[in-house]
């Protein structure tokens, strides 16, 4: 049986089974069905053609899980256009993308998607968790003359990247390929149907948001779904089902530990997973000594369809200690390399260069991050930067991850994020950004700057750091470097 079928056959099982809890309350897996009935009633009626390009403005909330499903199963290719935006940037993508059919939350139906997609001739549904749960949008009630874009000619799903460095770009995901990515998210450890639910929080927009929600669904699981990530509502659900294992950013890690939860709330886990940046060895031990479980990290992207080297268990019992740093091993099936930036020729074990991976099923070829790592002679990778991050000052590399890591070190500072800014005379200069923990002696400029100064060197000291309550984050909880680098507009105008 395909992915497609699989999800379609756990999907529109029994019909009484709890599917989803969602603030407090369980939704079957009938009322699933009946929103993505509905939505497809709705499509079909209409005339929208199976060809057409079809989108969702993604919440994480009953209505857009069961609409993303209820997709899948009918093996129809759709887009994914984040919520967590002003309208009129919700506007702007519905307007470029070309839909034929955009379903969105009836608090998203904002005047200016509604003149967006009337502009486009989309049809627009409506959904809603309480009230008329599936419903046309009263003026985009016909389908226009469009022209709308094609859907693929292999079915899948358009899924947003994580925005970090700039607008999250859409990549199209095919069905079979969701099948891998969906274990690959779940540290090689495919769930299993009598286990605890999932505790489902990252974005469904995104890679790591939809395998969350197809994993559970694929193997017939519950799942408890948070619309954001909160300490409280994520332990809570740990202690309420006592799930024994879950995927994690490492602002949730580095929450987790700045709340101070206590461990017996974490008493269920028996380790933790996680991915989409690198974690600092120094937190992941923090975090390890104080609860007592093994962090299993990974790497990956939504150009890889998921992740593609990590940490297993296993790994971690036999070289945790002695490989602390790397980010693990190569998936099975997947090949990894690291290359010269100019010569493209692979590096010796040890070396430094860019990352390259050749993921079969995703890609025939092989594909170059920008991520600089090297890989041991045990196969071990360690990332140490991002090349098209770097910051040039004065003819000096600055890898801003660096700086970052060593910050992270200082006892006040909770997260911080290192970005550059033109500058006449040396090209660019690092800047900084500074999340400070709660309840202890806030430091002065001067005082983080000699810090920096006692372990790196003088080239990579931030021009300026500045300190803020809350760092600005993308949907999926990274450091939104976009963000911190308006917050320097006026410095680098003064430069």
């Amino acid at each position: 049986m395909d992915f497609t079928a699989t999800i379609r056959k756990q999907f529109l099982g029994d019909r009484e089974s709890p599917a989803i809890e969602f603030e407090g309350q369980w939704y079957t897996r009938g009322e699933l069905a009946d929103y993505a009935d509905g939505i497809a009633a709705l499509l079909r009626q209409a005339g929208v053609p199976e060809t057409s390009a079809v989108g969702i403005v993604v919440r994480n909330r009953v209505p857009h899980a069961a609409a993303i499903l209820g997709l899948v199963a009918a093996n129809r290719s759709f887009s994914m256009i984040y919520a967590f935006q002003s309208p009129e940037a919700i506007a702007k993508d519905v307007a470029k993308l070309g839909l034929a059919a955009v379903v969105a939350d009836r608090e998203d139906w904002t005047a200016p998607v509604i003149e967006a997609a009337r502009a486009a001739g989309s049809l627009g549904i409506a959904v809603a968790i309480s009230g008329p749960r599936v419903a046309l949008v009263p003026q985009l009630s016909t389908l226009g003359a469009g022209p709308f874009r094609e859907a693929p000619a292999e079915p899948g799903i358009e899924v947003l990247t994580s925005g970090t460095t700039g607008a999250p770009k859409r990549i199209h995901i095919r069905m079979p390929v969701l099948e891998r990515a969906v274990s690959s998210a779940t540290a090689q450890v495919m769930p299993d149907a009598d286990e605890p639910p999932d505790l489902v929080f990252w974005p469904f927009g995104g890679i790591g948001g939809v395998c969350q929600l197809l994993g559970a669904t694929y193997v017939g699981k519950r799942m408890v779904l948070l619309e954001k990530f909160n300490v409280a509502d994520w332990v809570g659900a740990i202690k309420r089902y006592k799930i024994t294992k879950v995927g994690v950013q490492p602002t949730v890690i580095r929450m987790v530990l700045e709340a101070k939860v206590p461990k017996e709330d974490l008493a269920s886990l028996v380790f933790i997973f996680g991915g989409s940046a690198p974690l600092e060895p120094a937190t992941q031990q923090r975090f390890e000594q104080t609860y007592g479980l093994p962090v299993v990290w990974g790497y990956g992207a939504t150009e890889f369809a998921g992740t593609i080297i990590a940490w297993t268990p296993d790994l971690v019992k036999r070289y945790g200690e002695a490989k602390r740093g790397s980010i693990g091993k190569a998936f099975p099936g997947v090949q990894i390399r690291v290359v010269d930036p100019q010569s493209g020729i692979e590096v010796a074990p040890g070396e430094q260069g860019y990352l390259e991976a050749l993921v079969p099923l995703v890609n025939p070829d092989w594909i170059r991050t920008t991520d600089i790592a090297s890989i041991d002679a045990d196969g071990f990778v360690t990332l140490h930067g991002r090349g098209d991050g770097a910051i040039i000052r004065g003819g000096f590399k600055v890898l801003p991850e660096t700086v970052v890591k060593t910050l992270i070190r200082h006892p006040a500072v909770l997260d911080a994020a290192v970005v550059g800014l033109p500058e006449a005379r040396l090209g660019e200069i690092p800047v900084a950004a500074v999340e400070l923990r709660a309840g202890v002696a806030e430091p002065s400029e001067a005082e983080l700057k000699n810090f920096l100064r006692e372990h790196l060197p003088s080239h990579h000291v931030p021009a300026q750091i500045r300190f803020v309550e809350r760092l600005p984050r993308t949907p999926s909880l990274k450091v939104s470097l976009g963000a911190v680098r308006e917050m320097f507009a006026d410095y680098a105008a003064s430069n």
